[in-house]
């Protein structure tokens, strides 16, 4: 269900053009509201052919199926709105089940958090995180929210990360644009490849470590693995990153966290800015290398 308020300073005007114009409905969604859903306005069900007035209070109903099984696992809610979700997701958990782990993942979570407050939402994620990735993930109520933040990828929404980086990065600060591929031959790891497509990575070292050094990275496209194939590349691994030449001596996992989201939200337009701190793991491993450094 999605309920809304027509602005006041909006003309009279189809509903379905105020949804698709204004609202960003895609025409899949409609589709399913006008043949299995219903269109409630100011409290009564109205047709397709209604015409919006200026302080309407619209509640749009539609079927989400969704396979996903509950789960009770706890979650770690950064932010939290109508329409949004945003997660803390830790290190070793996936974002969506498989033929293989299918009770244990964020979506499981997700789908058991809606489940418990009588909500009929499915499971939007607006991007996704590696399994080792820790950090903040974006979830949609809707799919049309989801719609609405995915048109334009990465630079629909900033999306900043600290790595550990093997060695000291020279120039300490620059811009990654590297093409990135799959590798011919592995469905999981990818490659920088002149014919892949465009991947583009801000970098700035925030702190030098012994033999390491912390990173801020910001995506400006959002590949598959972008960050740890293009500090690979660099010849500067992510700690722990073992598919991409780092060493598990020192921590069990690539050592990299979604640190903060910023965003304008797509119905509100008010900017949301979320923030996680890092992981306890990749924290500690910080200290101990600048102890070492000293």
């Amino acid at each position: 269900m999605l309920d809304l308020i027509v602005p006041q300073d909006l003309s009279p005007m189809p509903i379905k053009k105020y949804l698709h114009s204004y609202i960003g409905l895609s025409l899949t969604i409609w589709r399913k509201i006008k043949n299995t859903g219903s269109i409630i306005v100011n409290g009564k069900e109205v047709t397709i052919a209604y015409v919006i007035e200026p302080g309407d209070i619209i509640a749009l109903h539609w079927p989400q199926p969704c396979d996903i099984v509950p789960t009770n696992i706890p979650l770690d809610i950064a932010y939290e709105d109508d329409t949004l979700l945003i997660i803390n997701k830790p290190a070793g958990m996936l974002i969506h089940p498989t033929t293989s782990e299918h009770a244990s993942t964020l979506g499981n979570a997700i789908m058991y958090y809606f489940h418990k407050q009588g909500l009929s939402h499915a499971f939007h994620p607006v991007h996704r995180l590696d399994r080792n990735t820790s950090g903040l993930v974006l979830i949609a109520k809707y799919p049309h929210i989801q719609h609405l933040l995915s048109l334009n990828g990465a630079k629909n929404i900033n999306r900043q990360y600290l790595a550990l980086a093997t060695g000291i990065l020279k120039p300490s600060e620059g811009i990654i644009d590297a093409p990135i591929a799959r590798h011919p031959d592995s469905i999981i790891q990818r490659i920088v490849d002149p014919n892949g497509q465009a991947a583009t990575t801000c970098y700035q070292v925030l702190k030098p470590l012994i033999n390491a050094c912390v990173v801020q990275l910001t995506l400006l496209t959002g590949r598959t693995h972008q960050i740890r194939v293009h500090l690979s590349h660099l010849g500067h691994p992510i700690i722990g990153d073992d598919l991409y030449g780092g060493t598990r001596d020192l921590i069990a996992r690539q050592a990299l966290h979604a640190a903060r989201l910023y965003f304008t939200h797509p119905l509100s337009g008010k900017v949301i800015d979320v923030a996680s701190q890092l992981s306890n793991d990749i924290s500690n491993l910080i200290d101990k290398l600048s102890e070492n450094r000293k």
